[in-house]
This record gives C-alpha cells, sequence and structure tokens, in this order.
C-alpha cells in the first residue's frame, strides 16, 4: 500500500479560504506600507551561508536550515572532520548555502550589492517566507511568512516614531488589540556595566530574553551557568522588575544608569521615540521593558516587540535599530531600523478572534447554469460582460440536474446564480436567483450587473 503523503513538521497547507484570510492580512499590510511611502522589494530564498551565519547569534546560528552541496558533496571532505562530529566546521564544507533566517539580514546583502542604484534613505517593505529549524509548536511553525519595513541610511529617530505608527495602524485595522513593548540596546549596555559584568551583554540579554518564557528564577540561574557572579545576578534583578508608568521607569533608569554613558544615551533616545508617539497619538498600549533584549545581536538600539492582548500567543511583530549590519558586508556607516510583522502568528490571531469580513468567505460572486452546449455557449458570452464589469464568476462546466449546481452555489456561499435556460435565450436574459433570499428576477445582463454592484 502506497505510503500516506504528508509535509515536514511546522508547515502548513492553505486551503482557498485560508488563502483568501492571509491575504486579506497582505494585502492590509502592504496598504499601510504603501501608504508611508515604502518600496516593494524581493531577494532569493536561499543565500549563501557565509552571508547568513555569525549575524543571529549562537542561538539564531543553531537554526539556520543548511542546504547540502549538489553533485558529489563529499569530494575533498576530510574524513577525519565527519569522525570528529565537529558538526559546525563539517557544516561549512558540505553547505555553501542556507535558506534564510529573516528579511533583515538578506535587506542588508542586498543595500551593499545594489548601493550605487539607491537612493538614501532608502525605504523598503518585503513580504516573503523564511524558515527556521526551529521545534514546532503553538504559533511557532519552521516555514513562515514576515512582512517587513526598514529605513536604512538615516539615524534620524523619526524613522522609529513612523514605525510605531505603522504598527498601529495595521493593527487597528486588523482591529486586533496589542501592546507595543520598547527597549533600547544601549539601555541593555548600560545594565551591563552598571552590574559590573560589561563583557557579558551579549550572554545577559540572550538570557533575560526568555524572562517571560521561564520566569526570571530560572533566567537567574542561567546566567550564572553563563559565568556571571552571584553580585552581578542580585544587581540585575531589581532593574529588570522596576515597574510604574512610562515615566516612572525612565526616570528610575536614569537613576540607576547615572554612572553609564551608554546607558543614559539610550535612555534618552527611548524617551525622545516615546515623547514623539505620544504626540501623534497611538491606540496601542505603549510599554517600557528592560528585559527585553530580542535575542539578536545586531540591533544596536531601539528594539520593538508587539503582543496580541486577547490570544495567548508569542510576539506577532518586532524589529530594531542596527548602526552596523551593512557594515560586515563592506559598507560601514549606513545606519537603519525596521520592524517584521509575523504573518502567521497574526494569522492564528485572526482565526482564533474571528475578525476577518464576511465577504472573505466567498471568491465567486455570481454562477451561470450549464444545462447544455448552447446555454453554455449563451452564459459564456454573458459571464465575460460581468468579468469585465469587474464581477467574480463562473460557469458551471457540466451539464446536469439544477439541484446539483445549486447545492454547489451553497457550498461554495456564491451569493447569486444565473439560470440560463431555452426561455432565457429566446428573450436575451437570464433568470437571477439571490441565494440568500431567494428572490428571482428575469433581468438583462446590464441589470444583473447593476442588480449585484
Amino acid at each position: 500500500m502506497a505510503q500516506k503523503p504528508s509535509i515536514p513538521k511546522g508547515t502548513r497547507d492553505f486551503s482557498p479560504i485560508e488563502m483568501a484570510r492571509r491575504n486579506y492580512i497582505f494585502d492590509t499590510i502592504k496598504k499601510v506600507f504603501r501608504l508611508y511611502g515604502f518600496n516593494q522589494i524581493e531577494t532569493p530564498a536561499m543565500e549563501n551561508l557565509s552571508t547568513l551565519m555569525g549575524k543571529y547569534g549562537e542561538e539564531g546560528d543553531k537554526l539556520l536550515f543548511k542546504i547540502l552541496n549538489s553533485g558529489d558533496y563529499l569530494r575533498g571532505i576530510d574524513r577525519d572532520l565527519i569522525d570528529s562530529g565537529d558538526t559546525n566546521r563539517l557544516a561549512a564544507q558540505l553547505c555553501e548555502k542556507g535558506l534564510r533566517y529573516d528579511l533583515t539580514v538578506p535587506f542588508a546583502r542586498y543595500v551593499v550589492q545594489h548601493r550605487n542604484e539607491i537612493q538614501f534613505p532608502f525605504r523598503r517593505f518585503q513580504i516573503q517566507p523564511v524558515w527556521r529549524a526551529d521545534r514546532p509548536q503553538k504559533g511557532r511553525y519552521r516555514e513562515f511568512y514576515q512582512c517587513d519595513a526598514d529605513v536604512v541610511g538615516s539615524d534620524s529617530l523619526v524613522n522609529e516614531i513612523e514605525l510605531l505608527q505603522i504598527i498601529d495602524d495595521v493593527f487597528s485595522r486588523l482591529n486586533i488589540n496589542i501592546a507595543i513593548k520598547l527597549n533600547n540596546r544601549k539601555v541593555l549596555a548600560g545594565i551591563a556595566e552598571f552590574i559590573g559584568e560589561p563583557d557579558k551583554m551579549i550572554d545577559i540579554t540572550v538570557a533575560i530574553d526568555k524572562i517571560d518564557k521561564i520566569g526570571i528564577d530560572n533566567v537567574n540561574a542561567e546566567l550564572i551557568e553563563r559565568g556571571l557572579s552571584q553580585d552581578a545576578v542580585n544587581a540585575l534583578r531589581p532593574i529588570l522588575e522596576i515597574d510604574g508608568d512610562l515615566e516612572e521607569r525612565l526616570a528610575k533608569l536614569d537613576s540607576l544608569l547615572a554612572s553609564s554613558s551608554v546607558g543614559m544615551l539610550g535612555v534618552s533616545e527611548l524617551r525622545e521615540v516615546i515623547d514623539g508617539v505620544k504626540a501623534v497619538g497611538l491606540k496601542a498600549q505603549l510599554d517600557l521593558d528592560v528585559s527585553l533584549a530580542r535575542g539578536l545581536n545586531y540591533y544596536t538600539g531601539t528594539i520593538i516587540e508587539v503582543k496580541a492582548m486577547d490570544v495567548q500567543i508569542g510576539s506577532i511583530t518586532g524589529g530594531g535599530r542596527y548602526d552596523n549590519l551593512t557594515g560586515i558586508f563592506g559598507l560601514p556607516n549606513v545606519s537603519g531600523v525596521g520592524i517584521s510583522f509575523g504573518a502567521d502568528r497574526i494569522y492564528d490571531v485572526m482565526n482564533t478572534l474571528n475578525l476577518y469580513p464576511e465577504e472573505l468567505q466567498q471568491s465567486t460572486t455570481i454562477m451561470f447554469t450549464n444545462f447544455g452546449s448552447a446555454e453554455a455557449a449563451y452564459a459564456l458570452k454573458l459571464v465575460r460582460e460581468v468579468r469585465n464589469a469587474g464581477i467574480p464568476a463562473e460557469v458551471f462546466p457540466d451539464s446536469t440536474k439544477i439541484q446539483k449546481q445549486m447545492k454547489y452555489a451553497n457550498a461554495a456561499n456564491i451569493p447569486f446564480v444565473a439560470i440560463v435556460g431555452e426561455s432565457e435565450i429566446a428573450q436575451g436574459k437570464v433568470t437571477l436567483k439571490n441565494m440568500v433570499t431567494g428572490e428571482q428576477k428575469l433581468l438583462t445582463v446590464a441589470e444583473v450587473i447593476d442588480a449585484i454592484k
């Protein structure tokens, strides 16, 4: 017996109605991106592995899908290396390419490669799938879409303020209640200085970024494992537990990080962004979270994360400022800032809350019946006029009983059926049936178009 087909864990098929819902999300995000002056680009699904490695931190590098070299991929490989179990060095020789982990690093590569064609500041958006060799679980997939908007070639914090407005605008249009969390990488550097562990910043950020998942006690244990002293861990805890409103938290950070110039710069940038957002107005809840690190080494300033308020799920949008990303590809001193909408998690949130417009349930607005070759020929002529008027329409392909054709229209949520028989052809009309009310009218095709519109 043939083996039942399946798909890899962490991936999904999408039915026509599911695609209609996903496209509603993509189209909403695209409209807002374009409204703010962003232009679309695309990059390949695979990149040279050298482009990807070392950009996402130790944790991220482990999650890269590596593509085995084609042909005799073992030719020239050191056999001792195979026996040694050094998978990282072995992978570097077996795999020259990898599937992209996100859209930001490929974008940085794109900027460097096309620097002579780009007008800075460059505002781009990109909606494409990415892949991560993660453990599949609710809200976490191995293949998923990101919807990114970035500005490169500008240091201005106006960009952060506008990106926060984009987030607010998108989720307002999708009717999702959100909380936007902010932090700043310079604040995290200042905290590392404050607790006497400036060289352990990466270890600190990787650990504290897990507070929501594993709790502060487990984070403290991980920090000890990563080589921090108990005194440093004790000094860190009250900082991570700072509370109060936005202004009170900023004031406490001001006081705690007074001895750190980089920390104070981070607090100053946070205050400018928060004040700027307040001045233009924001529907979403805004929060300052000093534990927010997002675990990506390329962030250098503002860090952004968005959570859905009404559904238990991971972050549905994230982003931040990166000053050095293009430098590693040979183009220094080009600052960038961007956000990334997690379309698949947004999709799950909207499914849970049933937030889609009712009209998404249908793709065809009117179906023409088919009772024979003459009737089908007549219907095909009329359906073209209906489509030219911008109305989605189809002709039932098989000549069969009307009950079967009506059953199909009901199952497909088609709101109108144009019945075409001998008498309708003789009069140059159709009988238009409203599938919701059951009402029927004998109309010309022009009248059908007017009635539907």
